[in-house]
């Protein structure tokens, strides 16, 4: 016998605004995709999270300078060991 329940969650409007927009245009009501990704995670025990496709600025500003010094032959490492690289951060 299938029986249902209420969960009651917190979430930011926007968020669930869009969610709700979404759900509708592709014709499934926010329930069923939430009660989806429920039993996903009850049956496989994990939660995937995706990973932006492009880095912030300050990690773009980082990257920028690594392939700066590397063209250069300024770069340092690789490291045999953690004790060497703390040292190389720490000039």
């Amino acid at each position: 016998m299938n029986s249902k329940t209420s969960i009651l969650i917190k979430t930011d409007t926007q968020v669930k605004k869009a969610a709700q927009k979404a759900a509708k245009e592709i014709g499934i009501p926010l329930g069923t995709v939430l009660g989806m990704y429920l039993r996903k995670f009850a049956r496989e025990r994990r939660i995937e999270f995706d990973a932006p496709s492009s880095p912030n600025a300050r990690t773009a500003k980082l990257l920028r300078q690594s392939q700066r010094e590397f063209e250069k032959g300024t770069f340092t490492g690789p490291f045999s060991n953690l004790d060497d690289l703390r040292s190389s951060l720490l000039k």
